[in-house]
């Protein structure tokens, strides 16, 4: 059973964490490098020590704790989750999961949970609200980190699922981003019989094992896209893939290390200045005080071993997608049409692969156009 959850983090703890960022050696840098080599090291200095000596992470935490937060018992571990319910009566509002990925957790979606639950309020129609679920996947967040072989995308889907079912919801939607667009799209595929449509940020990047030629020239332009950015961004996930304990010794050590591994995705897969330094610190505060980073960065290696077959499967439930111009490698509407049950797809002109924090206003007003026919 669901239990109230909130978090109260211990002034001894925000003291060690300050005393570590003041006691960062860090490295020099080539002259005028900026970005163009990785973190920008002039950069995160001054993050660093606004963390140490002028963040309020309690009045950040105090923020969170307003949202209603619960842990619960889901397969194997424990779960933390946000359940916001509707403002409209009980049983109107379309119930829906929403799946982060990573670098962050449930705070990917603090901005929308209001939005979508009560649109009334905010200048929309009472009528597209929703009963709002944000779970963090295990190994993520407050929820538990696997002592064993995390779940992969199929198993965490499989988790929602049953999450879903504790919460009361037979029927509900899903959509997410990063690996929760992997997440939502086995929701779709596993449990088509409950899953009444699917939203997704992304498509992820392409995995295809067919032939070439049997592509449109789109579609071959996309897969060969995605591979000069696996060439010229990718080393991060190809660590997690291989060897996530190794980059975990160092990243779990050092708060200044884990700032430069999430801050520079935050920067390079967003549109520019597109977060606060609050909220970026807020997002790397989480990672620090649950200690998740090695299991966060897991997941990458069991759901690498993901089997072909699983990829090639074909999404039947109605598919929406979000493609934002900041995010990664845009999918052409063959290949999307290809992958899935596709009807409806818009290009948006900001915002990136944090699309809920960075357009919060724009990502809900397309789940309420999106999913109204599906209610």
């Amino acid at each position: 059973m669901a239990e109230p959850f909130s978090t109260s983090t211990e002034p001894a703890v925000l003291e060690d964490l300050r005393a570590r960022l003041r006691a960062t050696r860090w490295p020099d840098a080539p002259a005028d490098a900026g970005w163009s080599q990785g973190a920008d090291v002039d950069y995160l200095r001054e993050l660093a020590a606004y963390w140490a000596d002028g963040f309020d992470w309690p009045a950040q935490e105090a923020a969170l704790n307003r949202l209603p937060r619960f842990r619960t018992t889901v397969g194997a571990g424990g779960v933390h989750f946000v359940h916001a319910r509707a403002a409209a009566p009980v049983g109107a509002a379309l119930p829906l999961v929403l799946s982060h990925g990573w670098p962050d957790s449930f705070w990917r979606y603090t901005k929308v949970i209001g939005l979508l639950t009560d649109p009334g309020a905010h200048g929309g129609d009472p009528a597209d609200a929703f009963d709002v679920v944000v779970p963090d996947m295990p190994g993520y967040g407050y929820s538990d980190r696997p002592t064993g072989t995390p779940p992969d995308s199929i198993a965490v889907a499989g988790l929602w699922a049953e999450l879903m079912s504790e919460l009361g919801y037979q029927r509900f939607a899903a959509a997410g981003g990063d690996i929760g667009s992997g997440v939502s799209r086995y929701l779709a595929l596993d449990h088509p019989d409950r899953v009444v449509a699917v939203h997704r940020m992304d498509a992820g990047l392409p995995v295809y094992f067919g032939d070439r030629a049997d592509l449109a020239p789109e579609e071959r332009d996309f897969l060969d896209r995605a591979a000069r950015w696996g060439t010229e961004e990718g080393a991060y996930a190809a660590m997690h893939r291989t060897k996530p304990q190794t980059a975990a010794v160092g990243l779990n050590d050092s708060p200044a290390g884990l700032l430069a591994w999430i801050v520079e995705k935050m920067r390079a897969w967003s549109d520019r200045d597109a977060f606060t330094r609050d909220e970026i610190l807020t997002n790397v505060t989480i990672y620090w005080l649950t200690g998740t980073i090695g299991s966060a960065m897991r997941m990458y290696r069991v759901n690498g071993a993901i089997p072909p077959a699983q990829h090639a499967r074909r999404v039947e439930v109605p598919s929406g997608f979000s493609l934002y111009p900041a995010d990664l490698v845009r999918p052409p509407r063959a290949w999307l049409d290809r992958m899935a049950n596709t009807v409806r797809v818009t290009e948006h002109p900001g915002g990136g692969h944090f699309a809920p924090f960075e357009q919060p206003f724009a990502y809900v007003e397309e789940l309420r156009e999106f999913f109204r026919p599906y209610r």
